[in-house]
């Protein structure tokens, strides 16, 4: 018989580096998760990760145990990376502080393709184009759709 869920708790955390201080130990502890063993459990999962923010949905149970999921980074930071920024643009209509290709937006999107709700890689690339526009970066070139 499947164990009876409590709740969902959805974090950001750094790979490899998970540890009881904010965000993560109030958000556990507030469920009665054990924080230790989760930090434990995602730092060795997430080792080769490390540094990268990672999205991750913990599944608690009425037990008081639980399970968790990680994500693919978002595509925002993934862009960012790829365009060597630290931060995007406080005005993106305005100020544009980056550029990105469409094969790096290829590249993002089929990484992420996975968590997206996109069926192929077109879709996926103009959901990924569309973050890249809503952080300050100009796609440049034409989509390989209109070619």
């Amino acid at each position: 018989m499947a164990k009876e869920v409590e709740t969902f708790i959805k974090l950001q955390v750094r790979g490899g580096s998970a540890n009881p201080a904010p965000p993560v130990g109030p958000a556990l502890g507030a469920k009665g998760v054990n924080i230790m063993e989760f930090c434990k459990r995602f730092n060795a999962k997430t080792e080769d990760s490390r540094g990268k923010l990672l999205p991750v949905v913990i599944t608690v149970f009425k037990d008081k145990s639980f399970d968790f999921l990680i994500k693919t980074p978002p595509a925002a930071t993934q862009l960012m990376e790829l365009a060597k920024l630290k931060k995007g643009s406080a005005v993106p209509n305005r100020d544009k502080v980056g550029k990105v290709s469409w094969d790096q937006v290829k590249q993002v999107a089929e990484i992420k393709m996975v968590d997206l709700n996109a069926f192929t890689i077109e879709s996926a690339m103009k959901m990924v184009a569309g973050t890249a526009r809503s952080i300050g970066l100009v796609v440049e070139g034409t989509p390989p759709w209109e070619n």
